[in-house]
C-alpha cells in the first residue's frame, strides 16, 4: 500500500533524506524509529503529500503522491507530530468539520463520528472545547480526525505523546487492531512500543535507513538482547555521516 522509492530531501545546502526506500503491506504495522533530527518526519510529511522530494517517488495505495496527490490523499489518515486543532471548536464539532471535508454526510457521517468517540474515548469531552483540553485529550483528538474517514493507509507521528499509561495502552491496542488490515506506519522514541505493536521497524539515522527488520531480529543482534542498545549501535557517532551510514545500512540492515 506505500512504496517510497529513493526519496531524497534538502533543505537549502542541508541533506535531510539520502536515498531513502521502503515499503508497507497491508496488514503491516511499520515502527519508524531515529534520533531526534534523523528524518522521520520530514519523510511521513512527504508521504502524505505534506512536502516534496528532492528526488525519488512515493506512491500509496497505487497512486502516485506527487501526480495523483488528492486520490492518495484519501486513501491517508495523518496525526502530525503537532496537530493543527482549532481552538475555539468543541471535540464534537471539530470532528464533524473534519467529516465533511472528508465527504461524510448522513447517516455515515454519524457513523463516523460515533465509531471515534469510542475509539478514541471522547465521549467525556465530546462538548468541551478543545482549547480546555489536556495533552492527551488533544492527542486523542489528532487521532480522531485521522480515523474519521476510515483509511486505508495510517501515518501517525509520536501518536502517543503526551497520554498518560493507560491512554498508550488504549492506542496500543487501537493500532495493533488496526493494523489487521491497514497499512500502518508510526514514529516513536518508546521502544516498548516497537516490541508491542509492530510487525517490522525501520531505524533511519542522518537520513539514511541502517536497519530494517522485527524487533526480535533487532534485539537478537546484541548479546543483551535489548532493543535499546541495538537503537544505541546503529544510531551511535559512526553512523552520523551519511556517507559513513550508508556502509552502516549495508553490514546492519535485517530484512522481515
Amino acid at each position: 500500500m506505500i512504496k517510497v522509492d529513493n526519496l531524497f530531501k534538502t533543505f537549502g545546502d542541508k541533506q535531510v533524506l539520502s536515498d531513502v526506500s521502503f515499503e508497507v503491506a497491508p496488514g503491516e504495522v511499520l515502527g519508524f524509529l531515529g534520533p531526534n533530527g534523523a528524518g522521520k518526519s520530514t519523510t511521513m510529511r512527504i508521504i502524505t503529500g505534506f512536502l516534496e522530494p528532492s528526488a525519488g517517488r512515493v506512491e500509496v495505495c497505487g497512486f502516485d503522491v506527487a501526480t495523483q496527490a488528492l486520490q492518495a490523499k484519501e486513501t491517508i489518515g495523518y496525526l502530525p507530530e503537532s496537530a493543527a486543532l482549532y481552538e475555539e471548536m468543541k471535540v464534537g464539532d471539530f470532528l464533524k468539520f473534519i467529516a465533511e471535508i472528508r465527504g461524510l454526510s448522513g447517516v455515515t457521517q454519524r457513523q463516523a463520528l460515533e465509531r471515534v468517540c469510542e475509539q478514541c474515548h471522547l465521549d467525556r469531552v465530546w462538548h468541551q472545547a478543545i482549547e480546555t483540553l489536556s495533552k492527551g485529550f488533544r492527542q486523542r483528538t489528532g487521532l480522531a480526525q485521522a480515523l474519521i474517514h476510515d483509511p486505508q493507509v495510517l501515518v501517525l507521528d509520536e501518536p502517543t505523546d503526551g497520554l498518560d499509561p493507560n491512554q498508550k495502552f488504549e492506542i496500543r491496542e487501537l493500532i495493533t487492531q488496526m493494523g489487521r488490515s491497514k497499512a500502518i506506519v508510526f514514529s516513536t522514541h518508546v521502544l516498548e512500543e516497537v516490541e508491542a505493536v509492530c510487525s517490522r521497524a525501520i531505524v533511519i539515522n542522518a537520513g539514511v535507513i541502517v536497519a530494517n527488520g522485527t524487533p526480535k531480529e533487532f534485539k537478537a543482534r546484541t548479546p543483551s538482547g535489548r532493543m535499546d542498545d541495538f537503537f544505541r549501535s546503529v544510531t551511535q557517532a559512526d553512523t552520523a555521516n551519511p556517507l559513513t551510514a550508508s556502509n552502516a545500512q549495508s553490514n546492519s540492515e535485517i530484512h522481515a
